[in-house]
């Protein structure tokens, strides 16, 4: 069960001015997975396997203690642009929900990941925000970008945690 939707931008009257806010543009996506919480928590945050969840990475640091508020995680990503993306957390409550901010490319920014029981397993929401310079890079929207990341990583993901736990 997946889904992806998007938000629109704002605009903003102030007195007799009216200014322009930057654009944000909300994506939502949803999976679900036979593991329980617990299991899906552990998978997700083991970041020293993301590899094989997503081909993407080329090095993943962290600065402080791995999903800590105020832990930092510095992410070189190889595809579909080479950049780094450097990440804060925000908020960690350990097999329910997960927030930071990430700063890539002169965009910002915030995602938050949920884990909820659901039928015998675990729904996986994921929603972020981002506001940037642009409405793409090198000609490629940006929010069919970050659409299709998510949809291959949490797929693969999903993948992973349901294999985890057939073998238990």
């Amino acid at each position: 069960m997946q889904r992806s939707s998007t938000g629109t931008g704002r605009r903003e009257a102030s007195g007799a001015h009216s200014r322009t806010r930057a654009k944000i543009i909300r994506i939502e996506h949803n999976i679900w997975t036979k593991a329980d919480p617990k299991t899906t928590w552990k998978i997700f945050t083991d970041w020293k396997k993301w590899h094989r969840i997503s081909d993407r990475y080329e090095s993943i640091e962290w600065f402080g203690t791995p999903w800590v508020p105020g832990s930092r995680v510095r992410i070189a990503i190889l595809r579909p642009v080479k950049a780094t993306v450097d990440r804060v957390i925000t908020i960690c409550e350990p097999a329910r929900c997960v927030a930071w901010i990430n700063h890539v490319l002169g965009y910002s920014m915030e995602q938050w990941v949920v884990l909820e029981p659901a039928n015998a397993g675990t729904t996986v929401s994921t929603w972020l925000e981002f506001t940037g310079p642009g409405l793409a890079i090198d000609g490629v929207a940006v929010q069919a970008t970050i659409e299709q990341y998510l949809e291959e990583w949490y797929e693969s993901f999903r993948a992973q945690c349901d294999r985890v736990t057939l073998q238990t």
